[in-house]
């Protein structure tokens, strides 16, 4: 392999695949959880503002993240 094609296979292949899945699998579940993430902290940022809402959505989806990072496999 020449050099550019052996830092795209690190870059793009070798993660993936140390996790049991292609690119395209492991690229949903990240874009996923990021958009749980965002999702969260936007409750939080609320719930910082307005004491009365989104009480415990934040911690719901941490936990629900972290059931589906702990069950993947």
């Amino acid at each position: 392999m020449s050099d550019n094609s052996s830092f795209l296979y690190q870059a793009f292949k070798a993660h993936p695949a140390s996790v049991n899945e292609t690119y395209w699998q492991h690229a949903r579940f990240a874009f996923g959880m990021s958009v749980k993430l965002v999702a969260a902290g936007g409750a939080a940022l609320v719930h910082a503002i307005f004491p009365q809402m989104f009480e415990t959505t934040a911690s719901r989806i941490i936990r629900e993240i972290h059931h589906k990072m702990e069950n993947r496999h």
